[in-house]
């Protein structure tokens, strides 16, 4: 189902009625299922902007947030060795990960809006979203992993086969 037909059905009351539920916190909700797929809508629909944002523009010179820089550098003061290319759920999502990653989200609490939210994450950055290659994580967890595969050049390789395939493209349409 197309999300923006979905969003076009809620109509303009519907829309700000669903993007009001979706800013306030998860305490207030117990297990609605409706609420889980507005959630689980907008967080692919920021995952699909964001993947074709990557696509399109060289990833070396992307803004997330107004804080990348200093994401960037608290992330690799704190995880120096994590690798982010293809990532080890484990180094996330464990006890022991949990406990390592929570005073590093803390800190941007303030910082970077909605740092706590939950949006979608790549395993493989050279790979789309797909189930297989997408787990959860927090925001600033997708912002300081996206942000230094952006600057280290991980991002580069979707890049250039997006734009590999678009010349390609181009080349036999003319």
């Amino acid at each position: 189902m197309d999300t923006g037909d979905v969003l076009a059905s809620l109509g303009v009351e519907g829309a700000t009625a669903a993007a009001h539920a979706l800013s306030l916190p998860a305490e207030a909700y117990g297990n609605d299922a409706q609420l889980e797929v507005m959630w689980a809508m907008k967080a692919y629909n920021h995952a699909e902007v964001y993947f074709n944002l990557i696509s399109s523009v060289d990833p070396k010179f992307l803004k997330l947030t107004k804080s990348d820089e200093q994401i960037y550098t608290k992330f690799r003061e704190a995880f120096p060795d994590l690798s982010i290319q293809v990532l080890d759920p484990e180094l996330l999502k464990s006890a022991d990960a949990k406990e390592k990653w929570r005073p590093f989200c803390n800190q941007f609490e303030g910082v970077v809006e909605d740092f706590n939210y939950g949006t979608l994450l790549r395993i493989d950055c050279q790979k789309d979203y797909t189930e297989e290659n997408t787990i959860f994580a927090t925001r600033i967890q997708f912002y300081a992993i996206e942000i230094a595969r952006n600057k280290e050049g991980y991002n580069d390789f979707v890049h250039n086969a997006s734009s590999k395939a678009k010349l390609k493209k181009d080349k036999s349409s003319s």
